[in-house]
């Protein structure tokens, strides 16, 4: 496909259009973590039943991004995102209305499947529009306007509920998205088909089977769904409610936590946007800077008293250059013998934890790692 940059000028305004529907996007996705004490309160849910609310949010969101993929390419974000923006529009103030959980369930798949687009929307884009070194830092400073929408989902909305209810707080948001509808169909460009025939040339046209096939692909499942995955289910679901069943906080103690949660992430992502251009640029790729560093982390199983502690545990990868990647020492003043760290592989091996316990015995585990682009020789 032949891309058209747009002017700078034009650029920020197509910009700042796309952020605000995702922001409205992730603001609606992590509410329910700051209204789950009110909402378990008013409809009597259970965990499991705050479970299944968000998730509804995902079984609508996820079941739209295949069928998105063609949407996108064929009519370009302008067309989908505004159109699939009305379902949330419908599911926003079906929530705010809803008399049951049923209803909240409902309310919460319209909303998933509405906001669905309005990330692979602007990621289609930007792949167009934008020059190919400013790409990076868009999508970049996209996660941070998704940081942003979590952070507002955190304590501005916990201030809000006193005054406003959470149900009118639901209206408002609804407001947004009529406005959001409005602001991309004004400013975000046509797709052209004619000026980009090619992408409907069936040579040209991609497959699933050819992304599943693809080894770079499969190699970043598991840092998806493992680290990105469990990193989103934790900060928008589960985090709001440990505060407040197991740590004990107040509602506005749990909504402070996550908004400086969210605080932390939004101010990494602007970094990362803001340097990733300058970095690409001295010869630091995306893969290089994601194959400088594989987290993995372990745990002894152990009372660390008296002599049930490990001494020392040895982290080997055999393949390395220099198998010896870690050593670590306990004392039973450690508290616990878990470490979390990131290190290079050089090709697909076994990592190795020997754990030499103070009482004399030896304990030992590995874990196959399958690596696709190595990091050190």
């Amino acid at each position: 496909m032949e891309n058209y940059i747009l002017p700078k000028k034009q650029a920020i305004i197509v910009f700042f259009v796309f952020a605000f529907g995702y922001f409205l996007s992730c603001l609606l996705r992590a509410i329910t973590a700051t209204l789950s004490p009110v909402l378990t309160s008013e409809f009597n849910l259970l965990a499991a039943d705050l479970g299944l609310l968000a998730g509804g949010y995902f079984l609508g969101f996820a079941s739209m991004q295949i069928p998105l993929g063609y949407l996108l390419d064929k009519y370009g974000p302008k067309k989908i995102v505004s159109s699939f923006l009305l379902i949330a529009l419908v599911g926003t103030g079906s929530f705010a209305l809803a008399e049951s959980f049923s209803g909240l369930l409902i309310s919460r798949i319209l909303i998933g499947v509405g906001v669905s687009a309005c990330l692979m929307a602007p990621l289609t884009g930007y792949r167009i529009w934008y020059a190919e070194n400013q790409q990076q830092r868009a999508n970049s400073w996209m996660l941070m306007i998704a940081s942003l929408g979590f952070l507002s989902s955190t304590l501005p909305v916990q201030l809000l509920l006193p005054s406003f209810g959470w149900r009118w707080i639901f209206g408002g948001i609804a407001i947004l998205i009529l406005i959001s509808i409005f602001l991309m169909l004004v400013f975000i460009p046509k797709w052209n088909l004619n000026k980009n025939k090619e992408l409907e040339k069936p040579s040209n046209s991609g497959t699933l089977s050819e992304v599943w096939k693809n080894r770079f692909f499969i190699s970043v499942i598991p840092m998806g769904l493992f680290n990105y995955g469990g990193l989103m289910a934790i900060q928008t679901l589960w985090a709001g409610p440990w505060m407040t069943r197991v740590a004990g906080y107040t509602p506005l103690q749990s909504a402070t936590g996550l908004f400086w949660i969210n605080v932390t992430m939004l101010v990494s992502f602007f970094f990362w946007g803001y340097f990733l251009p300058k970095i690409s640029g001295i010869g630091f790729t995306a893969k290089k800077i994601l194959k400088l560093g594989l987290p993995i982390s372990f745990s002894v199983n152990c009372s660390m008293k008296n002599n049930d502690f490990p001494k020392t545990v040895h982290i080997l990868v055999l393949d390395n250059p220099f198998p010896e990647i870690a050593k670590f020492y306990f004392t039973p003043f450690s508290g616990e013998a878990s470490v979390s760290i990131r290190i290079r592989m050089r090709t697909s091996s076994n990592i190795i934890a020997i754990a030499e316990m103070a009482d004399g015995t030896v304990g030992e585990t590995k874990s196959y790692v399958d690596v696709t682009i190595g990091a050190c020789s």
